[in-house]
């Protein structure tokens, strides 16, 4: 028998926010963010957010936050990533997507995540759920500070074409095999394997996935981690690394109230948006 994988993108299918997104308090109160770039990326993060993603959009984004992640120290954003790691994601990941994992295991296919954001936060979060492997994006460092270059950029092509080397190393017959994202930025790794599912699609993926008579799936209800995977996690092995990639969008609190005051979206409260002085 050839052995199969579940691919899995993370933002807003396995989590339930952008995890880029979710630890911009922490570097922030790390003192990697000063106040100047919190507020317009987090804003500029916000407003794409309710676009939709677009090549063009992710090319505009992925210079700013290359830009302002160069001369960051590598150890520090694994250290602020390490400590916040279960009280900041622990309660995003989505029980539909749990399951999900559960039943591919279960079936004894491996299970691995292939994500745009930085190998720093999606390596974590992959140990958290007990995963195979890690695919994301990997960026160069020198004396152990982050250069501002790209090693590798686990985004559109590129992510099929990494998991194309996955399945040629681990023996997996990719017509076996599934994936999951949300994102039409996704599209060829969707169309890499034989089974493939649109998960809480952005437009231009719906109509990609009704054209092709793809499933769509909803997931909605987000759970503890913890809570769902109670037995030791399986140790990761990074397929294509990364590095912190969009990792520094930062307080979606602020966003939020930008936007509304911008007439962008309608006033609604938004959860844990205070930030503790001296946090």
């Amino acid at each position: 028998m050839s052995r199969a994988a579940a691919f899995f993108d993370l933002d807003k299918t396995v989590i339930a926010k952008s995890s880029t997104l979710a630890f911009g308090r922490p570097f922030f109160n790390g003192g990697l963010i000063n106040r100047r770039a919190v507020l317009k990326t987090a804003y500029a993060q916000f407003v794409f957010s309710l676009a939709g993603a677009d090549a063009q959009q992710m090319d505009r984004l992925r210079a700013q936050l290359t830009a302002m992640v160069t001369g960051w120290d590598a150890a520090t954003v694994h250290e602020i990533v390490r400590e916040t790691l279960h009280e900041i994601v622990d309660p995003l990941v989505y029980a539909e997507a749990a399951d999900l994992v559960e039943e591919h295991r279960a079936a004894g296919r491996e299970i691995v995540i292939v994500s745009s954001s930085g190998a720093e936060m999606v390596e974590p979060i992959g140990e958290m759920l007990g995963v195979d492997r890690v695919v994301a994006t990997r960026m160069v460092t020198v004396d152990g500070r982050y250069t501002g270059e790209i090693d590798f950029y686990a985004y559109g092509e590129n992510k099929a074409e990494a998991m194309r080397q996955l399945a040629a190393e681990g023996g997996y017959d990719l017509a076996d095999c599934y994936a999951y994202s949300d994102s039409i930025t996704d599209l060829p790794m969707l169309s890499a394997v034989g089974h493939p599912t649109a998960v809480n699609p952005d437009r231009g993926l719906r109509k990609a996935a009704l054209q092709r008579g793809w499933p769509v799936r909803r997931f909605e209800r987000p759970v503890s981690m913890r809570a769902r995977f109670s037995v030791p996690p399986a140790p990761v092995v990074t397929g294509a690394a990364m590095g912190v990639g969009a990792a520094v969008v930062g307080l979606a609190w602020y966003a939020r109230h930008r936007a509304v005051r911008a007439g962008l979206v309608p006033e609604a409260p938004a959860p844990g948006r205070r930030r503790r002085r001296g946090a």
